[in-house]
């Protein structure tokens, strides 16, 4: 039986990216949990932990907590370089590029080094629950955990138990999310679950719409803005997710629903082949220079 959220007192986020950073901060910041990071990478990791400092640092320059609570926060923080150094968790959270094949093999790892009642959950935004949980040798503890990017802005978290995820899983889940703040909504194990299968034929048709000429990348964005009240156009959005992400995302679509409608755009592809992330390469669809 996996644990009840009461009994969950340390984290482990398998990822120091911006989500994975999101996702800790957040944890232990708000839930009040032990949160370790794992990333095989020195400089990603040294990089999200300066970039968790910064967050917390501004925090405290906007009256959103005080000095004490920025350190009281920080010392609940700790780090490590690979899965076998992970001193104990009761909950992990996988925040890995959306590879299918690297998160079963951290899957596969995370079942070797972790007693057994260890519930994992993947931040994946589209590949298949089921697929990644049969990797691990209690896939009954393995369920979807969408965090929405920026984490600690995005109230919303996508629920998304696979064929073999247990009650007391997703239970422990739902009630883990609501500790962090969260609003939750279910989805089933399908492509894109919620979010995504409906944002990302949205932006992928934006581009779309860049490539054959119909519009400029401003005014596109320009008419979603002020056309249809969204806080940001499809184009900047993209750019802000990453190209990258987007493109595996329609690539998952496509090859999982084979409908052609979900084809990913030449020129998503042609700026991911270019390095053309987005904001986090510095350019993307539009520039982003350097801050001083």
């Amino acid at each position: 039986m996996s644990s009840s959220v009461n009994s969950i007192k340390k984290m482990c986020v398998v990822g120091a990216g911006q989500m994975g950073i999101g996702i800790g901060l957040v944890a232990a910041r708000v839930a009040k949990l032990e949160v370790q990071f794992v990333d095989s990478n020195p400089v990603q990791l040294e990089k999200g932990l300066s970039f968790l400092d910064r967050l917390l640092v501004k925090d405290v320059a906007k009256g959103k907590c005080t000095e004490d609570e920025r350190a009281e926060v920080r010392s609940r923080i700790t780090s490590v370089s690979a899965i076998s150094q992970i001193s104990s968790a009761d909950f992990v959270v996988e925040a890995v590029s959306e590879n299918v094949e690297l998160k079963r093999k951290i899957f596969a790892e995370l079942s070797e080094s972790l007693p057994e009642n260890t519930i994992l959950a993947t931040n994946t935004s589209s590949i298949s629950i089921t697929k990644i949980a049969s990797a691990a040798k209690k896939p009954e503890n393995v369920i979807g955990m969408h965090f929405m990017n920026p984490v600690p802005v995005m109230k919303l978290v996508e629920i998304i138990p696979g064929l073999q995820t247990s009650q007391a899983t997703l239970d422990t889940t739902l009630d883990l999310a609501r500790k962090m703040g969260k609003t939750t909504a279910m989805s089933q194990d399908v492509p894109g679950f919620i979010a995504n299968r409906l944002l990302m034929p949205y932006i992928n048709e934006a581009i779309i719409a860049l490539q054959e000429g119909i519009a400029t990348k401003e005014d596109i964005d320009t008419t979603m803005k002020l056309g249809t009240n969204n806080p940001m156009g499809p184009l900047t959005l993209a750019d802000f997710i990453g190209l990258d992400t987007c493109l595996a995302i329609m690539k998952v679509l496509h090859n999982d629903l084979g409908d052609s409608k979900y084809r990913p755009a030449v020129l998503l592809q042609k700026y991911v082949d270019a390095g053309w992330l987005g904001v986090k390469s510095g350019k993307g669809i539009y520039e982003y220079p350097a801050k001083n």
